[in-house]
């Protein structure tokens, strides 16, 4: 995976200007970058990489140097759901870096056919530690082998490449079969949420 990227002069509220021509400011940093580099690259560009990447996905940025980085952080208006700013973290091809994989569902299971149950996804990462490159693009479970409401799916029985580690505690459940019946009534019986608590705002850190 490539982007391209340019040196970024522009800064704080006159990212603005940038983000009308369809530019999007970024950061680069890492334990082996001495100063933090301020970039820009175009958004169309970035948004055609984002859909076939995950946070472990390592990709070149490319301008008067090339970075091997991991997109590490992501600024998004809460409001209009634009895409404001990017920080990459750089990363050394030898050395070991620990990052978040998504966990996807794939196959059907038999007890969702049947309408005996349904299948919770509980965990939709697992941190793992790698050399940049080795790192998974994604961990697949194959739920077509819960077979029972007794059946489940946990950290110890995701099988990665070697040189890969997990970071979980092997007996964490990923993914769980629940009950038709008791997942209704779960429903039925949970209370309201508080219309008054607290929301979380994205910050734009572009400055």
């Amino acid at each position: 995976m490539e982007l391209n990227v340019q040196t970024r002069e522009l800064s704080g509220k006159r990212n603005k200007l940038l983000r009308a021509k369809w530019l999007i400011p970024g950061v680069i940093y890492g334990r082996h970058i001495t100063n933090t580099n301020q970039i820009i690259f175009n958004k169309n560009e970035f948004l055609k990489l984002y859909k076939k990447v995950w946070t472990s996905t390592v990709i070149d940025l490319t301008w008067w140097a090339t970075e091997m980085v991991l997109i590490h952080d992501i600024q998004v208006d809460h409001i209009t759901n634009n895409l404001l700013h990017v920080d990459f973290l750089a990363v050394k091809a030898d050395e070991e870096v620990t990052a978040q994989v998504p966990v996807v569902l794939v196959g059907e299971s038999p007890l969702v056919k049947s309408g005996e149950g349904r299948i919770d996804l509980l965990r939709d990462s697992v941190s793992v530690t790698a050399l940049p490159r080795s790192l998974p693009h994604e961990i697949a479970i194959d739920i077509s082998t819960i077979l029972t409401l007794d059946d489940g799916f946990f950290v110890r029985d995701i099988k990665l490449e070697k040189g890969v580690t997990i970071n979980e505690e092997l007996d964490l459940p990923v993914v769980v079969a629940v009950e038709i019946e008791s997942w209704e009534e779960e429903v039925k019986t949970a209370p309201a949420s508080d219309a008054s608590a607290p929301t979380t705002e994205t910050t734009d850190k572009s400055s």
